[in-house]
């Protein structure tokens, strides 16, 4: 087994607006080994981003961590002053965020972007510190660094400026690499480069990687677990494999079979019907009860626990409860699978 480098435990985290207290993140709990690439997955709103920029201490001045732990090679990083946060950001956890464009100063070169990464973190010379930065452009896959360093943000393309936030967030050598929906913004070529080129990296640097995204495409051939969220918790969580093949919550049947595939026989993309719950007031039961085509009673009385499917696989939906009716998934969800694995075979790249 691989050491364990990050452990999140029961971590709650709300906001306080005009219209009452939203409840973004609900008893969340997850680990990450050193290595390892876990993909954070689910709808827009679900928590996913707000669960990782804790991880970093970035939130707004209305968020409020109500409870949890997350320990950072068992150190809980919640207990710790702001002049020790801003240590271990940058050098032990860092982020890539969405859109290249605000992680970037439009009016500096870029050279200089990189260099100044390094001289706060590393305390070097302005020379060591240029050599560093021109050796990160190129293990990025920026082709003449020498020139392109002296060259602004708006000369570059979107994948190209993506590899410069990269090249900036891995000037310290972060331990854990949290990626924000890094490819959204991007073309699907320039897609499939940007998720190759984090494969290479993590293999080279030995780097954890901490992967948030929508698109299961992007999960199918990066990540060794996959964690799903709705409304605020995690509801499934399990090796890629596990995921794809068994799933076992409804919610991640209704993501698989949304996805885009190659089949052309169906007559209508599949949505999930209705909406998130609004979390100003959580439901008492399972908040995917209203959604699901499936659910039973109880999902509208009680929470349904996590239930145990695999040593790592669990699901938290009582349709696992031995008392429950035999249902499976639906016919069409296996053919789509299989047609989508084919099309994410794209970024699988040369590993």
């Amino acid at each position: 087994m691989s050491t364990l480098q990050l452990d999140v435990k029961n971590l709650t985290v709300s906001f306080s607006t005009q219209a009452g207290k939203v409840h973004a993140v609900r008893d969340v709990s997850f680990s990450l080994y050193k290595g390892e690439t876990l993909a954070i997955v689910g709808e827009s709103g679900s928590g996913k981003t707000v669960t990782c920029r804790t991880l970093m201490r970035l939130l707004s001045k209305n968020a409020s961590i109500n409870g949890g732990e997350i320990l950072f090679e068992g150190r809980d990083i919640l207990k710790v002053n702001e002049r020790n946060m801003r240590q271990i950001r940058g050098n032990d956890i860092a982020m890539v965020f969405q859109d290249p464009m605000t992680s970037l100063d439009p009016t500096m070169r870029i050279g200089r972007q990189i260099e100044e990464v390094i001289t706060l973190h590393r305390k070097v010379k302005r020379s060591e510190a240029r050599k560093r930065m021109l050796e990160l452009l190129q293990l990025v896959g920026i082709e003449e660094p020498v020139r392109r360093s002296c060259q602004y943000p708006h000369e570059f393309s979107g994948g190209q400026r993506q590899r410069i936030v990269i090249a900036i967030v891995l000037a310290c050598d972060p331990k854990i690499l949290i990626a924000d929906e890094p490819t959204t913004a991007l073309d699907v070529t320039m897609q499939a480069q940007i998720i190759d080129l984090l494969k290479s990296l993590q293999r080279k640097l030995d780097t954890s990687i901490i992967f948030i995204t929508h698109d299961l495409g992007v999960v199918a051939n990066v990540a060794d677990r996959v964690a799903v969220m709705y409304a605020g918790k995690i509801i499934e969580i399990g090796r890629s494999d596990e995921i794809f093949y068994d799933p076992r919550h409804p919610y991640t049947w209704g993501l698989l079979n949304a996805m885009p595939t190659l089949d052309t026989n169906l007559p209508s993309l599949y949505t999930i019907p209705g909406a998130p719950p609004n979390l100003l007031k959580p439901p008492a039961g399972d908040a995917f009860a209203p959604r699901n085509e499936y659910a039973l009673e109880v999902d509208d009385l009680y929470e349904p626990p996590m239930f145990q499917i695999s040593d790592t696989h669990f699901a938290a939906t009582w349709l696992l409860d031995p008392r429950a009716p035999k249902v499976e998934p639906p016919e069409i969800l296996k053919k789509r699978r299989e047609e989508f694995l084919k099309r994410s075979s794209l970024y699988a790249g040369n590993q």
